[in-house]
């Protein structure tokens, strides 16, 4: 999809609060009402206000809605606005509109609108430079994530990683399970052992000349999982392909940041593992040591993403020195889901300025972050008889914070790491927004946009 300043097939127009209606059509001009008149070529999309999240919504749906038509190119007017977040957003949408996931399927989706026409003097030549690197990393992430377990084991997504590394000039080391054997990374390699396509630790890089700081990005790379030994109901391991959403999104924030040139020194640390059945599966009753010594009673093995977690954070804190933060994402638990919704990642840590940064610029990009806050009663119930921490809680509430406090205890410096619980909005199984069916690329752009600053 190229980006013009000629005349369009079809004209676009967003509506704000119902400032033009057609009642003849029955269109009020609403929040999400779309419009098309095929016979007077133009299409209308209604909004409630000017943010992110619609005018990403508004263009996303001007791209669906002329699908089953062969208008070849749209013709719009940017925001009047100079506020750069809204304008990289806009114009995001159209790229994001256009994406669906036929990979498996004979009969492939239908492309028509090839040009977007931007009717306006003004020139957006490096909005819509950065907006395309965005928008494209984040269908790239949709695109590991839909893919399925079969084909996306762990080799193959190191494999990515490192084609990602040649084509980005970022440096790449990937580390195989007699790595972690040997090396005491015991947490993550037990996870993976059962499996026949065994686990990989990536670590990416990217190194500009004159950093302004430096941020490690640490992933959940679960390329399946059934649960382990404390099987998964059928219906429960149903998407579960997705569990690998932590490490896409880092994949993808690594190889975005690089291509808009951002003065941040980026590392991205993927845990990439399955978590499978067999004889040599790890168990419940097993105690297991992670690599900065502490011992691990596990209770259930389908609290994994944690243990890979564990000594992935450790990793990075042995082989990174003086980075100024460190987040982890992570589906990493069905609680947060329960807690904020579908369409809501949350965010744990014990920095509170760091944090509201985050969310301010959540609101930036239109994603939805909520704010969980720890307390002093959580950390008792993570205690365990036999072991240093156990992998689950006592209680069955509190499970997202529960699982973040997990996480904090393989933190030295505590004040920099904050955890992203991206369960719920990382794949839904319908449209939502500006998000299609499936992966959605969850947290990238707010990324993005935070280290941007």
């Amino acid at each position: 999809m190229k980006f013009t300043k000629n005349k369009g097939s079809v004209k676009a127009e967003i509506i704000i609060n119902g400032a033009k209606k057609f009642e003849e059509y029955g269109f009020e001009g609403k929040d999400g009402e779309v419009l098309v008149l095929v016979e007077k070529k133009r299409v209308f999309v209604g909004i409630e206000e000017i943010n992110a999240e619609n005018l990403k919504t508004a263009t996303v749906k001007i791209i669906k809605s002329l699908k089953n038509y062969k208008f070849e190119s749209v013709e719009i007017t940017p925001p009047n606005t100079k506020n750069e977040d809204l304008l990289v957003a806009f114009f995001e949408g159209f790229i994001l509109g256009d994406y669906e996931f036929d990979k498996y399927k004979t009969i492939k989706a239908k492309h028509p609108v090839k040009e977007i026409c931007i009717n306006s003097k003004r020139e957006f030549d490096e909005i819509i430079k950065e907006a395309k690197i965005r928008a494209e990393s984040i269908n790239f992430v949709r695109d590991i994530i839909n893919s399925m377990p079969d084909e996306i084991t762990p080799a193959k997504l190191a494999a990515i990683a490192e084609e990602i590394s040649q084509k980005n000039s970022l440096e790449c080391k990937i580390y195989d399970e007699n790595y972690l054997y040997e090396n005491g990374y015991n947490a993550f390699y037990s996870v993976g052992k059962a499996s026949s396509n065994p686990p990989r630790l990536v670590h990416l890089a990217y190194k500009p000349k004159n950093p302004e700081r430096k941020i490690v990005l640490v992933g959940k790379g679960l390329c399946y999982d059934s649960g382990g030994l404390s099987l998964k109901p059928a219906d429960y391991m149903v998407t579960m392909k997705s569990d690998k959403s932590g490490a896409a999104t880092v994949l993808g924030i690594i190889k975005a940041a690089s291509e808009i040139g951002l003065d941040v020194e980026i590392h991205a640390i993927l845990g990439a593992a399955e978590n499978m059945i067999g004889g040599n599966a790890y168990k419940p009753d097993d105690v297991l040591k992670a690599k900065n010594g502490k011992t691990i009673e596990v209770r259930n093995t389908d609290a994994e993403g944690r243990l890979v977690l564990a000594d992935c954070l450790c990793y990075a804190q042995e082989n990174i020195k003086d980075f100024d933060e460190i987040f982890d994402f992570a589906t990493l638990t069905g609680a947060c889901v329960v807690g904020v919704g579908e369409y809501t990642a949350g965010i744990m840590g014990f920095n509170k300025e760091e944090i509201n940064e985050i969310l301010k610029t959540s609101e930036k990009t239109g994603e939805n972050f909520a704010y969980l806050p720890f307390n002093k009663y959580l950390k008792p119930l993570l205690k365990s008889n036999i072991a240093d921490i156990c992998n689950i809680a006592s209680s069955r509430y509190g499970g997202a914070l529960t699982a973040g406090l997990f996480l904090s205890e393989f933190v030295e410096e505590k004040e920099k790491w904050a955890h992203f619980d991206i369960a719920g909005p990382a794949y839904v199984e319908k449209e939502w927004g500006y998000n299609p069916f499936g992966a959605s690329g969850f947290g990238v752009d707010t990324v993005l946009t935070y280290m941007k600053g």
